[in-house]
């Protein structure tokens, strides 16, 4: 009688296992979007149709606006929390002010160098043309105006939330909703006072310091769950839109993709090269960031993953990300609030045969560069399109053309909004000299939460260690974390 023995497999072998790259997230997110491209084209072609969904048209539909609801559900108590965090961590930086206002003139001049961009499209491609489409129906949406924004800047209450209500075949549904500016007003007020108040503050600071925390980790557990997301979000708008919708603004769709191609490809990694750094670590660090945006059409909702990769992998400090990215995310959108309605108001212009002067133009350059807050907490580039017609003198029905593919747009747009709210604090941490470029030019993994599972791992190692080699190199901790690099860059 013979005996067998087996050699046990070795640790973390067991069973089949993935390529390393097909676990990242970004591999995940574009597998998503192929997938969701094709159960939307499935649904399209079985009789799905946006008022009478089928069986898989409305799962697509309920998939991505579940995943859109769970996005929005954090926004408020985020924005909040994190716009308090950030005007308490300026305390960590020695020149505060300087990069506040370094921070919004490279708003400025990107919002410019967007707006002046789009402007030269629209005057060259003509998308407003010979389009062959009728106007069937007059604009009544919500419209954005000057006074509108002065006055929105008031909270109505402490939570900047708002109601409305609707009656349906006379039933009363009422809806609350919230003011992104008007929370960020109540927030930066409320950072300012426990910044005046000084020590007595601590108390509260430490607290919004916790929430904030816990708040983010539900965010990354929903961003965890993107792809999911993605393939309900993509099939959805291909299975409503398809290719039909495109094809009779297909000029227009043209001309706004090329203007958000442009100023993504060409604009961005010119500002990163004039700034000495390399043009591959930007895009990889910041792409998993726009991928979610693009899916998303969210960046509030992508504000979490944005900052991450600000301060994780372009390295910037967190005391001055923690005040930038959520700025940006409110004020900083080349893409919906200057590409958009730059192209979008010389097509209004050119539809209805109305010819533009030079002084005009001017005008559509300065909404695009002032006017970006306005939109903040509305329907963003809609409202920005209506504030600029309105401002020009162009009529508002011309914004009813274009309502059946802005999906399709907000995508592109709001890609290119995340990648400049990552690329300007990335350029003035260079520029004032606190950017950790070692961070910055670190290889990539493709993981946005690789650095949490190491944490975990370094936990777990640490607590079964013994206190002598625990102790062999007490300063290891603190230089191993990113956060310690971080602010040492920031006090630097």
């Amino acid at each position: 009688m013979s005996t067998q023995t087996s050699t046990p497999a070795p640790a973390g072998k067991t069973g089949f296992q993935l390529p390393k790259w097909a676990g990242s997230f970004g591999f995940q997110i574009i597998a998503a979007l192929i997938v969701g491209l094709g159960l939307g084209l499935l649904a399209k072609y079985t009789g799905s149709t946006k008022a009478s969904p089928n069986a898989l048209g409305a799962t697509l539909q309920t998939i991505g606006s579940s995943y859109v609801s769970l996005l929005q559900t954090a926004v408020a108590p985020l924005i909040f929390t994190a716009v308090v965090s950030s005007i308490s961590n300026l305390r960590a930086v020695s020149n505060a002010a300087r990069l506040a206002w370094n921070t919004l003139l490279w708003f400025a001049i990107t919002a410019l160098i967007s707006v002046l961009i789009g402007i030269g499209l629209g005057v060259l491609l003509q998308p407003g043309a010979n389009t062959g489409i009728t106007q069937e129906a007059k604009y009544a949406g919500k419209s954005g105006d000057w006074w509108a924004f002065l006055t929105g800047l008031f909270p109505k209450n402490f939570l900047g939330l708002g109601a409305s209500t609707t009656v349906t075949d006379g039933v009363a549904t009422t809806s609350v909703s919230f003011n992104v500016l008007q929370i960020l007003v109540i927030a930066v007020a409320v950072g300012i006072a426990a910044l005046k108040v000084g020590k007595a503050a601590e108390p509260f600071l430490n607290l919004n310091a916790a929430a904030l925390a816990v708040i983010q980790k539900v965010l990354w557990w929903i961003i965890r769950i993107a792809p999911i997301g993605t393939v309900g979000l993509i099939g959805n708008a291909v299975a409503i839109y398809g290719w039909d919708t495109i094809g009779s603004l297909g000029k227009f769709t043209f001309a706004i993709y090329v203007g958000l191609a442009l100023v993504l490809f060409v604009v961005y990694p010119a500002l990163v090269r004039s700034h000495g750094l390399s043009v591959k670590q930007y895009f990889s660090g910041v792409w998993p960031a726009v991928q979610l945006a693009f899916v998303s059409r969210s960046s509030v909702g992508a504000l979490p993953l944005t900052q991450r990769v600000t301060e994780r992998s372009l390295g910037v400090p967190r005391a001055y990300a923690s005040f930038a990215v959520p700025l940006g995310v409110t004020t900083k959108m080349d893409g919906c609030a200057a590409i958009y309605p730059a192209i979008s108001a010389i097509f209004v212009a050119q539809f209805f045969g109305i010819e533009l002067d030079f002084t005009q133009y001017l005008l559509i350059a300065l909404v695009s560069v002032l006017g970006s807050a306005a939109t903040a907490g509305t329907t963003g580039a809609v409202v920005m399109l209506t504030l600029t017609l309105s401002t020009l003198g162009l009529p508002l029905a011309g914004v009813g053309l274009l309502l059946a593919i802005d999906p399709i747009l907000d995508m592109g747009r709001t890609a290119v909004n995340v990648a400049g709210q990552a690329l300007i604090p990335t350029i003035v941490a260079k520029r004032q000299g606190i950017l950790d470029e070692s961070l910055y030019n670190a290889p990539r993994n493709g993981d946005p939460f690789s650095d949490e599972v190491d944490n975990t791992v370094d936990n777990t190692i640490g607590n079964t260690a013994d206190a002598g080699s625990a102790a062999v190199d007490p300063s290891a901790a603190p230089a191993a974390s990113p956060d310690g690099r971080e602010l040492a860059a920031a006090k630097a």
